[in-house]
């Protein structure tokens, strides 16, 4: 059975791998996760890390806008079914 971890964790495995404090090894042995898994998330950790400081003129990050441009996105896509699924109701009765 496949242990499920959190994105939380991932990222304490991630920093504690990139501190080098322990082996590869140690740190997968101690989260039970295979070592080639830790150096992933090590390598995911290290390549995206600026994005943690990679702030916009309105003062939120990156990623945040993002967050938020596809909350927006969603709320349209769902807008935009209600509306067709009302059209083809309206198609079907006939009625205006």
């Amino acid at each position: 059975m496949k242990k499920t971890i959190s994105a939380e964790e991932k990222a304490r495995i991630a920093l504690e791998a990139v501190k080098e404090m322990k082996t590869t090894s140690q740190i997968a042995s101690a989260h039970e996760v295979h070592p080639i898994q830790v150096g992933l998330w090590k390598k995911e950790l290290v390549k995206s890390a600026h994005t943690v400081f990679d702030i916009t003129k309105k003062g939120t990050t990156v990623l945040e806008e993002k967050e938020t441009l596809i909350e927006k996105l969603y709320t349209v896509i769902g807008e935009r079914e209600a509306e067709l699924s009302w059209l083809k109701k309206k198609l079907h009765t006939g009625s205006s």
